[in-house]
């Protein structure tokens, strides 16, 4: 489990004004008098070496067209085309709270409108669509093969700067990352490559140009005044995507989301645990015996003073799993209860 505190997580949308500035830099003074060497004095790098840049360059010129920049009234973020219908898969956090839009996609030197299919807030995922249009969809890779080590590579749209190229490793794979707001993702891919605000759904890519993963979020450090922390970023698999993805294509929301459900609405009470505000009848909560009022000290033995605590906790744990639950009641007893966790329901 991802050791919890010892970052922030920022999710990965730009503001939609967002630019950058970029310096030019003069490389040499007018006053030297060296000159450039001739190219056939120019080192030669082995093969291996120019045969690793030529797979960038390919996957580079093969996945590009895939993916795309969606802008909102609120946040400039990327997206992947992920159907010859015009099908775009993207972080819930970039489409924001725009059921209506508007939505601007542009796909190379083209932009449309589109509009919103579905989202799935609890994955952090959502599905835009732009009728009319010839996209080229991309192709996805199956993410549970994916091995530390493996050459990942970022492409999206980072602080507006479009079809921005990182390249990077699969650094780890992370449990229950939590990205601040009560969202917590039940495995992510951590990786080197560098990703930045406006990479948010865009592609993490192997060496064959098929997507492994979708950038959400990037890991910043108190202790540097909320600063990035290089080197450290996040992407939800694409195995979760596909499946989240083609729920929402075909029902407008998820039938099935693998995703434990407690049946509460909590809230924060500044460390001092997870206030259960109300619970659901019939739910698992419920039939625990859960009351509103209660306080939520720990799951299976891991503290929850915080409701991103509890969610990172809850995020590992599949449907039908029983588990014990540490309280405090209103009337100040401590007690422990056995929760059995049914299936997150669907959700429109």
């Amino acid at each position: 489990m991802l050791r919890r505190h010892l970052w922030w997580l920022a999710p990965l949308a730009g503001a939609a004004v967002a630019g950058a500035v970029v310096a030019a830099v003069s490389l040499g003074g007018g006053s030297s008098s060296k000159t450039a060497p001739h190219a056939s004095h120019g080192l030669k790098p082995a093969a291996a070496a120019l045969a690793f840049q030529n797979a960038i360059t390919a996957v580079v010129h093969e996945l590009s067209p895939s993916v795309v920049q969606i802008q909102t009234p609120g946040s400039l973020g990327s997206g992947i085309v992920f159907d010859s219908d015009g099908d775009i898969v993207t972080n819930n956090h970039v489409v924001g709270n725009n059921d209506h839009g508007p939505f601007t996609v542009t796909a190379g030197a083209n932009s449309y409108g589109a509009s919103l299919v579905g989202r799935f807030a609890p994955d952090d995922l959502a599905v835009v669509r732009v009728s009319g249009a010839h996209l080229t969809p991309a192709v996805f890779a199956d993410s549970s093969k994916l091995q530390v080590g493996d050459i990942a590579i970022a492409i999206g749209n980072p602080l507006g700067l479009r079809s921005s190229v990182t390249e990077g490793i699969v650094s780890a794979f992370r449990q229950g990352v939590s990205e601040g707001n009560g969202v917590a993702l039940p495995l992510m891919i951590q990786t080197s490559a560098a990703i930045n605000p406006g990479n948010s759904g865009g592609a993490l890519s192997d060496l064959e140009g098929r997507v492994i993963g979708i950038p959400t979020l990037a890991a910043t450090d108190p202790e540097l005044g909320g600063s990035a922390a290089p080197g450290i970023g996040f992407a939800i698999p694409s195995n979760l995507v596909n499946d989240i993805a083609s729920q929402l294509i075909k029902n407008g929301h998820v039938v099935n989301s693998h995703r434990a459900y407690l049946g509460v609405e909590i809230g924060d009470t500044n460390g001092l645990g997870v206030l259960v505000q109300s619970v659901t009848k019939g739910g698992p909560a419920a039939k625990a015996g859960l009351q509103p009022g209660d306080l939520i000290k720990s799951m299976n033995g891991h503290a929850t003073a915080t409701v991103d605590d509890l969610t990172s906790v809850a995020s590992e744990l599949k449907p039908g799993t029983t588990v014990q639950v540490a309280i405090v009641t209103q009337g100040g007893q401590h007690k422990t209860l056995h929760l059995t966790l049914g299936t997150f329901p669907g959700t429109r």
